[in-house]
C-alpha cells in the first residue's frame, strides 16, 4: 500500500514536471522558419525585424564570436552581430546557422563559438504575456518576459561591485549556468560553471570570469571597457525581450543571449533530430529553468520547497570561499599548512591592510597591553597594545567593512603566548578590560607538527574555537604563480618535469629542504649568477644534484628549430626529461620566430604547447597578444581550408582528391582529412 502510494506521487510529479517542460521548452529557429522553404514557409517577424541577430555581452564572455557589423534597429556597441545557431541540419551531417551577414552557411557540430538564439512556442505563455506587448522597431511587436544577464554595467559600477563583493554583497539565491570549456575545445563534453545572483541598488548581476573566443587578445563590451579572457566582469541581469510572431505564436529572442554550448560531438553524425543534441539538453536543463525562474508559479515554488525545504545550496566551494564565508560570519578561522604555502598572502587578498601579530615573537606586554606609573595621580594605568590601537582605527574609520586581525605563526608561540590568543579568540576580548570591535575578524595561522619542528600543539580549547582550511599548494596553481612571477624558466621546467615532487621536500633541520619560497630564491640566484651549484645553499644537494642532470639532458636548439636543423626521428628519440630540457632552451626565442619555434613544440605533444605558452608569456601583455594572434591566425586558416573542403566536396564527391591536392598546394595548406564513411 505503502509502495502505491509513493508511486502515485512520483508520477505525478514526473507529469507535472514534464507539462511545465512543455510550457517553457525552448528551442531554435529552423532554417525554414529562417528564409522559408517548400515544407516550412518564413516567419513573417523574421521577414520584418530581418535575419541578422545582435548579441549580448554575456554571449562575448561566453566564448561568441563578435563582428564590427551591426543590426539595422542598432548602430552602437550593443548592436553587433555574431553568427547564431539553427536546430536544422545541412543535409551533410553538420549544422546549418546563420553568419554574421544574415548569410545561410554550414557549421560543424562540434564548434562552440556560435550564439544561442533561442525561440518558444507556448500557448499558455503566449496568452499570458498577450497584455504587454509593445510596438518596437519596424511595427513589430516585442514583449519583456523572463529575465537573464545580458550586458557589462558600466565601469563605475564594475568598479562600486567589485568593493561591494570584497565587503559582501546581498546574494539573491538564483544562478546561471555555462560552459566552462574553452571555445576551442571540440573535444570536451559539457563542464558546467556556476555564477551566483547578486544584489545591489534595486539591481542585479553576475560576476563572471571571461572564457572568450579572443584568448589573450583584448575585446570591447557595450560598456565601453577592454577586457581580456580571465578577466572577472559584472553583467546586469535584464528582462529579456522577444520578437512575436502572431500568426505561429512563436517568440524569437531578439539577441544570442549566450555562447560556448557545443551542439553535438563530432563523432556523431547530425541528421536533424534536435532533441538528441547536447544543445537541446542544456537549454532544458539549465537556460529553460534559469531563464524564466523569476516567473516561477506557486505551484512550481511549493514542489521547490518540498525537494529543498532548507534552500540551501549543494555546490562545491573553494578553500578562498570557506576562509570568506568564515569571516562574513564572524567566525574565527586557521589556516594550516607548511611554510611557504601563500597563507599569509590569502589573508592580505581578503584584507590588504589586515593588522598583523607575529605570534613567535609576541611578548604578553605586546599581546595584552601593560600597566604603567601615573607620577601624577599615584595610580596604576592600563595602556593598550599598539595592534589594538590599530585596529580599533581602523575599523572606526571604515564602519561598513570588515577588518582582519592576523594571528600569524600561532603554533610556533609558546604556551603561555597561545593561552593569552585564546582569551581574545574565546571572549573576543583583550586582557579582560577591552572588547574587540563588531567589524573585527579574527584569522590565525600555522605549521602542524609534522609540517616544523618549532611547532607546537595547539591547546584542544583554542583548537575547537576556529573553523579549519588546510592549504595546499597544488601545480597547476605553482605554475600560475611562477609565470606571473617571472620564476626561472628552467625552475619551471623541471618543477612540471617531476610532476610537482619537488616542490617541497622533507624539512629534518638538518640540511636544506624546498618549498615554493625556497624556489622562489633560487629563481633570484639563477637570474643573478646563473651557476646551477648555487642552489644546494637553498634546496639541498639530492634535489640540485637533480636538477643539473635535467639542465645537462640533450635537447634540440634554438638554433636548430630555427634553422629546421632537424628530423623527425630527432623528435622520436627524445624522452621526457629531453623534451622538457628542449622547452627549456626554446623560452629564449624572440617574437620574430616564436611561430616557428610553437609549430615545432606542437611536434612534441599537446601539453608541451600549453607549458610553453605559459612560460614564455609569463603575464606579459605584448606576448599574450603574440600567442593570442598565433591562434587565431592557425584557428582562420583552418576554417577557410575547412569551408573550401566542403564546397570541393559537394560540386563534386568523385574528383575532389584532385580539387583538393591543387587547393592544398596553392595555399601552401597541408590538409589531412578522415573521408573513410563519407566517400567510400
Amino acid at each position: 500500500m505503502l509502495i502505491s502510494f509513493f508511486y502515485v506521487i512520483i508520477k505525478n510529479n514526473l507529469n507535472k514536471n514534464g507539462d511545465k517542460m512543455k510550457e517553457h521548452g525552448l528551442t531554435l529557429l529552423s532554417e525554414g522558419q529562417i528564409w522559408g522553404n517548400s515544407s516550412e514557409p518564413r516567419l513573417e517577424v523574421i521577414r520584418k525585424y530581418g535575419i541578422k541577430s545582435a548579441i549580448t555581452d554575456l554571449c562575448v564572455l561566453t566564448g561568441s564570436y563578435l563582428c564590427e557589423d551591426t543590426i539595422d534597429e542598432d548602430r552602437s556597441l550593443t548592436g553587433r552581430t555574431s553568427w547564431f545557431w539553427t536546430r536544422s541540419d545541412d543535409d551533410d551531417n553538420d549544422v546549418r546557422m546563420v553568419n554574421e551577414n544574415a548569410i545561410r552557411s554550414f557549421i560543424y557540430r562540434c564548434k562552440r563559438s556560435g550564439a544561442v538564439r533561442p525561440a518558444l512556442q507556448s500557448s499558455v505563455i503566449f496568452s499570458q504575456i498577450f497584455p504587454n506587448r509593445v510596438m518596437g522597431y519596424n511595427g513589430i511587436e516585442e514583449v519583456e518576459y523572463g529575465e537573464y544577464p545580458q550586458n557589462a554595467a558600466d565601469s563605475r559600477m564594475q568598479n562600486i561591485l567589485e568593493s561591494e563583493y570584497n565587503r559582501g554583497v546581498n546574494k539573491t539565491g538564483r544562478s546561471y549556468t555555462f560552459d566552462s570549456v574553452k571555445y576551442d575545445d571540440y573535444d570536451t563534453g559539457f563542464k558546467p560553471v556556476t555564477y551566483e545572483e547578486y544584489e545591489y541598488q534595486g539591481k542585479k548581476y553576475i560576476r563572471i570570469k571571461a572564457n572568450s573566443d579572443f584568448d589573450g587578445w583584448k575585446f570591447k563590451l557595450s560598456n565601453g571597457v577592454k577586457y581580456r579572457d580571465g578577466d572577472y566582469v559584472w553583467v546586469e541581469v535584464s528582462p529579456v525581450k522577444w520578437l512575436i510572431d502572431d500568426k505561429t505564436g512563436i517568440l524569437i529572442s531578439k539577441k544570442g543571449l549566450v555562447s560556448g554550448i557545443r551542439f553535438l560531438n563530432k563523432s556523431t553524425n547530425y541528421k536533424g533530430d534536435f532533441s538528441k543534441t547536447e544543445m537541446k539538453e542544456y537549454l532544458d536543463r539549465y537556460m529553460s529553468k534559469e531563464l524564466f525562474q523569476t516567473t516561477k508559479t506557486k505551484e512550481t515554488v511549493n514542489e521547490e520547497e518540498i525537494i529543498n525545504p532548507y534552500k540551501l545550496k549543494f555546490e562545491q566551494v573553494s578553500e578562498e570561499e570557506i576562509i570568506k564565508g568564515a569571516i562574513e560570519s564572524g567566525i574565527a578561522v586557521f589556516l594550516h599548512g607548511p611554510s611557504s604555502e601563500g597563507k599569509s598572502a590569502r589573508v592580505k587578498q581578503i584584507d590588504p591592510d589586515c593588522v598583523i601579530i607575529y605570534l613567535r615573537n609576541a611578548t604578553p606586554e605586546s599581546l595584552n597591553g601593560k600597566s604603567v606609573y601615573n607620577q601624577t595621580t599615584g595610580e596604576m594605568i592600563d595602556v593598550k597594545p599598539s595592534w589594538l590601537k590599530k585596529l580599533e582605527e581602523k575599523c572606526e574609520k571604515e564602519p561598513d567593512k570588515l577588518h582582519i586581525v592576523f594571528f600569524d605563526e600561532i603554533t610556533n608561540a609558546l604556551p603561555s603566548i597561545q593561552g593569552i590568543s585564546f582569551n581574545i579568540v574565546l571572549d573576543r576580548e583583550v586582557n579582560g578590560i577591552w572588547k574587540l570591535p563588531e567589524n573585527a575578524r579574527i584569522v590565525a595561522a600555522g605549521n602542524d607538527i609534522e609540517d616544523s619542528l618549532a611547532a607546537n600543539q595547539l591547546a584542544e580549547p583554542l583548537f575547537n574555537r576556529f573553523a579549519h582550511v588546510y592549504i595546499k599548494t597544488t601545480l597547476e596553481g605553482w605554475l600560475k604563480w611562477a609565470s606571473e612571477k617571472n620564476i626561472h624558466p628552467a625552475i619551471c621546467s623541471y618543477i612540471a618535469y617531476k610532476n610537482g615532487e619537488t616542490l617541497r621536500s622533507k624539512y629534518d633541520g638538518k640540511k636544506p629542504n624546498a618549498d615554493p619560497r625556497k624556489w622562489e630564491m633560487a629563481s633570484k640566484m639563477l637570474y643573478k649568477t646563473e651557476k646551477l651549484e648555487m642552489l644546494r645553499a637553498l634546496v639541498g644537494e639530492e634535489i640540485t644534484k637533480e636538477f643539473i642532470q635535467f639542465c645537462s639532458q640533450r635537447m634540440i636548439t634554438l638554433e636548430d628549430v630555427i634553422n629546421e636543423n632537424y628530423k623527425d626521428i630527432d623528435i622520436e628519440e627524445l624522452n621526457i626529461a629531453e623534451k622538457h630540457a628542449t622547452i627549456m632552451c626554446l623560452l629564449q626565442v624572440e617574437k620574430d620566430n616564436i611561430e616557428k619555434v610553437r609549430e615545432f613544440v606542437k611536434k612534441l605533444g599537446s601539453e608541451y604547447v600549453a607549458v610553453f605558452d605559459k612560460m614564455w608569456t609569463h603575464g606579459d601583455e605584448n606576448r599574450l597578444e603574440i600567442i593570442a594572434e598565433q591562434k587565431l591566425k592557425k584557428i582562420y586558416i583552418r576554417n577557410i581550408a575547412e569551408q573550401k573542403l566542403k564546397k570541393i566536396y559537394i560540386r563534386n564527391k568523385y574528383n575532389m582528391w584532385s580539387d583538393l591536392l591543387l587547393y592544398s598546394w596553392k595555399n601552401n595548406i597541408i590538409i589531412l582529412v578522415v573521408i573513410w564513411k563519407k566517400w567510400m
